[in-house]
């Protein structure tokens, strides 16, 4: 098994804080705020590229969805919601017993795993859409971690990958704000430089054989105090969608 791409100093921060998945006002508080936002994105995408329409009940039916660096199932949770076959993967291995109370808890089957990106390519896992949210900046190769990903995906599959961008406003809300002043997250737990740029990752999907072909920014509105996409500012959050070729 090859875990080239993991970075043990990473997982040790997300392992000390695996109770708190599921309280919104713990120190995952940021990302159950984001999560609307997210989720709204990742289902269009979906929606659009696979022909499904949300109105109608279990829309993902037929579609296999790998979470890859699940957590505690906040976004596994609402794929299966919507009819998928999720696979929920993280190389933590505190965070799979709270993702797997909570799916049944709430009457749901998700697949969980302890495991990589890499180890599962390897197994030769396919899958029709790859959600990649807030891992790449954790990893140790980006372009590794992302090529194992593409492996992961069938001709045709689509991946959506968010990170955060390498800009002094990002330091200011993603890490100064939320680390120190709103304490939101513990101190550490994301650091500046491993941030990407988004023409860095466009040019690292391109890399790993993917055909990035969308990216927005999610960015807080101060006065609805809410997440909500834009198509011109991605200075600090962002999410790409990307393709692999069919043939």
């Amino acid at each position: 098994m090859t875990t080239n791409t993991v970075d043990p100093a990473e997982i040790a921060k997300f392992q000390a804080m695996a109770d708190e998945w599921w309280d919104p006002n713990g120190k995952f508080k940021p990302l159950h705020h984001l999560n609307p936002c997210r989720l709204d994105y990742i289902t269009r995408q979906i929606e659009a590229e696979f022909d499904r329409d949300l109105t109608q009940p279990s829309p993902f039916s037929g579609l296999r969805i790998l979470d890859i660096g699940c957590g505690g199932g906040l976004l596994s949770e609402p794929m299966a919601r919507l009819g998928a076959d999720v696979v929920g993967a993280d190389a933590a291995d505190r965070n799979l017993p709270i993702a797997r109370l909570h799916a049944e808890q709430s009457g749901l089957t998700i697949d969980y795993r302890h495991t990589t990106a890499e180890a599962m390519a390897a197994d030769g896992e396919q899958f029709d859409v790859v959600l990649n949210m807030e891992v790449v900046e954790h990893v140790a190769d980006p372009l590794a971690y992302l090529t194992a990903c593409q492996q992961l995906l069938k001709p045709g599959g689509m991946m959506i990958c968010s990170t955060l961008n390498r800009t002094a406003k990002s330091f200011v809300f993603a890490i100064v704000g939320a680390e120190y002043v709103m304490r939101w997250l513990p101190k550490g737990t994301h650091e500046w430089d491993k941030f990407i740029k988004p023409d860095e990752l466009f040019e690292l999907l391109t890399g790993a054989q993917l055909s990035p072909v969308d990216r927005r920014g999610m960015v807080l509105n101060p006065v609805r105090w809410e997440w909500q996409l834009s198509e011109r500012d991605l200075s600090v959050n962002y999410v790409t969608t990307s393709l692999k070729p069919k043939a």
